[in-house]
């Protein structure tokens, strides 16, 4: 039962577009030595030694087989004991055809000269004794000689002695590779310090150019400056001007701030380094700083070039505002890395650093300052203009129907970055296509920015008889207030479906306003709380579904005391700091007295806002209950019928601003070129 206000996503419309690397495909391999083969002949050198001078291997036999077979028969030519344990068998030349079906065939076959068996002896005593009875029980035939032999298996000693250190290494540079994340070349570790920047060149190049930015007119012209110095610097430095040496990209998310650095990589004929913040950052002590003197160096070797970092707030975080006292900062080194190569002692020439953040409140002053980033571009949320031009850009490979205009997207879509556009863009294509349509209509559109808003719809959901009037009244509530309310914003639509998290809601159409006043924000408090006024007023009670409504409420009326200033009792004074420097303070910019003072300034600001919504419902309870049944009725009420119900607003737009021609976007035709193809235009 939320009242909902038009956010914005953060949702990324960039498809980035995978640099060309030099490939090495179809190239003629050299004829370089590769030590692999000499790996390669060794092992197959140590199986050939192995099977052939080793004379195959003896079957296992038993002492049984080999007294009532073997010495009986006269075969055996000799025995020999090995290491205590093992008697191998030598037959004699003559006998070897007689169990040859016994052996083996292929390499491992026991070769003439033998051991052809073997069997594992007990004791060397018991055996001698075996050996004596069965010498005396078959006369000559069962005379041998038996010899003692002592064998080393060296390659088995020294690989037992090995295994365990080996074993080590391996689990230590498995580890320690990925760890390193691919640091430097091939995942070394001891590349771990080097840059990991992309670097875009003449072989790999960017193809997005400032064509492809939609909006941004400002931003825009501060960038192309930069390149354009870049391309014809005697235009500038004939007058003695210099290039700035670094330009930061402050802005919400979403806003385009990636997109321009991928235009600039694009337009400049110069190296492009890229990279992101959270690139420096490691586990290991000093990595961080030795990447960012591995960064410049390469960029000193290739300048006149540019160097992106993207997210920069990850390293350039304000020093000395860190929790963690008294241990060592690998972020701050890097930090201080940073400083010095951007401006030091050893002054870069022809680099020039581009950086991005939505949080330029929180980066250190040292970095902000002249000689280091000497411009701050505000890429700011698009105004409608903008956003007329970015929906032409994303339209484009839409399949449009004609009651499509851009205009009217752009005024449905206030507070939305470029971002959100690209997605209300392609949620309506998805929902068009779910409905099985063969173009993309303007209903769509509207469902998108629904579906963006508010959330999916849950018709689904299991609501009480008794919970669908309450939902009812309170939404009817909101918006009988916010439609007599002079300065509250426009209502557009009205429902009792729920929405994501909220049983009903209802959305409005807020001005672009650059500055709010007093009585603006006075309305807007008091039409957010008409759903809880018509609750207490119909049912005489309240329930939890007017949460978010009180939270908003309170949000604004602390920030209408505390920030703007508007409270009579306590003054004008701002206890806010907008430069972000004081996120560690332990204690308030107040007093106690003060903030009891504050505590009452805004309970009673909410209760003359409430108490006012309560009069204007009392006066209107025809009209609100009328609205009520009606969206109990249909679920869903508009413009149209609030218009119906109280009148026209006297203070709405005026007709002649309403019936201006609207410009229709064209359906893109099937041929395109292959840049086209190839490239997404974004915004």
């Amino acid at each position: 039962m939320a009242k909902k206000n038009t956010p914005t996503n953060n949702v990324g419309n960039n498809k980035p577009t995978d640099p060309k690397k030099p490939s090495t495909m179809g190239q003629k391999p050299t004829s370089r030595f590769n030590p692999m083969y000499v790996y390669g002949i060794l092992l197959i050198a140590i199986f050939a030694i192995q099977y052939f001078t080793s004379g195959g291997n003896p079957v296992e036999t038993s002492w049984q087989e080999v007294k009532n077979t073997m010495l009986k028969n006269g075969d055996v030519e000799k025995i020999v004991v090995v290491n205590k344990s093992q008697s191998d068998i030598f037959l004699k030349e003559a006998s070897y055809e007689k169990y040859k079906s016994k052996f083996t065939q292929g390499f491992s076959a026991p070769a003439k000269i033998g051991p052809h068996f073997f069997f594992t002896i007990g004791s060397i005593d018991v055996f001698e004794k075996n050996l004596e009875s069965a010498q005396a029980e078959f006369g000559e035939n069962a005379k041998v000689t038996l010899t003692y032999e002592i064998r080393h298996d060296y390659f088995s000693e020294i690989l037992s002695w090995l295994f365990f250190p080996l074993l080590l290494l391996a689990v230590w540079f498995y580890i320690f590779r990925r760890m390193s994340k691919g640091g430097g070349s091939g995942g070394n570790i001891f590349n771990v310090g080097k840059s990991q920047a992309k670097i875009f060149d003449k072989e790999s190049r960017v193809s997005t150019t400032f064509k492809e930015v939609a909006g941004l007119a400002e931003a825009k012209q501060e960038i192309e400056e930069i390149v354009e110095f870049l391309k014809n610097p005697e235009r500038y430095t004939k007058l003695g001007g210099k290039i700035p040496k670094g330009a930061l990209l402050v802005g919400p998310p979403g806003t385009g701030k990636t997109l321009l650095a991928k235009a600039v990589a694009g337009e400049a004929d110069v190296p492009f380094f890229s990279m992101s913040g959270s690139d420096f950052v490691e586990m290991f002590v000093g990595v961080g700083a030795s990447r960012v003197r591995d960064l410049f160096k390469q960029a000193k070797e290739k300048s006149p070039c540019i160097v992106f970092i993207d997210e920069i707030d990850a390293i350039g975080r304000a020093r000395g505002r860190n929790p963690n006292m008294g241990s060592n900062d690998e972020r701050e080194n890097t930090l201080n890395q940073l400083l010095t190569e951007m401006d030091g002692f050893d002054t870069n020439s022809g680099v020039i650093i581009l950086g991005a953040t939505n949080r330029a409140d929180i980066l250190d002053r040292a970095l902000m300052r002249a000689g280091r980033f000497d411009r701050q571009i505000h890429v700011e949320l698009p105004d409608v203009v903008d956003r007329k031009e970015i929906f032409m850009v994303h339209l484009r490979p839409l399949t449009l129907s004609d009651d499509v205009n851009v205009g009217f997207l752009a005024k449905q879509t206030p507070g939305f970055s470029g971002a959100d556009i690209a997605n209300v863009c392609n949620e309506a294509a998805l929902i068009a296509a779910r409905k099985k349509k063969t173009k993309v209509e303007k209903q769509d559109f509207l469902d998108a920015v629904d579906r963006i808003v508010g959330g999916l719809e849950k018709k689904n959901k299991i609501i009480t008889a008794e919970e669908k009037a309450i939902i009812a009244y309170h939404e009817a509530g909101h918006a009988t207030v916010s439609w007599l309310l002079e300065h509250a914003h426009p209502l557009v639509k009205v429902t009792i479906v729920p929405r994501g998290k909220a049983l009903g809601a209802a959305w409005y159409l807020p001005e672009e306003r650059q500055i709010t006043t007093k009585y603006q924000m006075l309305d807007e408090v008091c039409a957010t709380l008409g759903g809880r006024a018509a609750e207490e007023l119909i049912f005489n009670k309240i329930s939890s579904g007017a949460q978010n409504d009180l939270e908003k409420v309170t949000k604004t009326a602390y920030s209408m005391v505390c920030v703007y200033g508007m409270s009579e009792k306590v003054g004008n004074v701002s206890y806010y700091d907008s430069s972000g420097q004081s996120d560690y303070s332990f204690s308030k910019p107040y007093s106690e007295k003060t903030a009891e003072l504050i505590d009452a300034e805004i309970k009673e600001l909410i209760s003359v806002s409430f108490v006012r919504a309560k009069d204007i419902l009392r006066k209107n309870k025809k009209g609100h209950k009328e609205l009520a049944e009606l969206l109990l009725e249909r679920e869903v009420i508009f413009t149209e019928d609030l218009e119906k119900i109280f009148g026209v607003r006297p203070w709405g737009k005026k007709k002649e601003d309403e019936e201006q021609p609207i410009e229709k976007v064209k359906p893109t035709p099937k041929k395109t070129s292959k840049k086209d193809a190839e490239i997404a235009p974004e915004a």
